[in-house]
């Protein structure tokens, strides 16, 4: 092994695996968070009948 080579267990790699973990959760925020709140307000809405004044 060279002095100047890497060792298996670089701190790179740990924070490259971090950077992948949250880079996951913020995808995943981004597909799923729209979804989730168009559908909460698109069940929650009722929308009011208008009203028709005949004479």
């Amino acid at each position: 092994m060279e002095s100047g080579s890497q060792s298996a267990n670089s701190p790179d790699r740990t924070s490259s695996r971090f950077a992948e973990i949250i880079g996951t959760l913020i995808a995943l925020l981004t597909l799923t968070l729209p979804l989730t709140v168009v559908s909460h307000y698109s069940t929650n809405t009722e929308f009011p009948q208008p009203t028709v004044n005949r004479r």
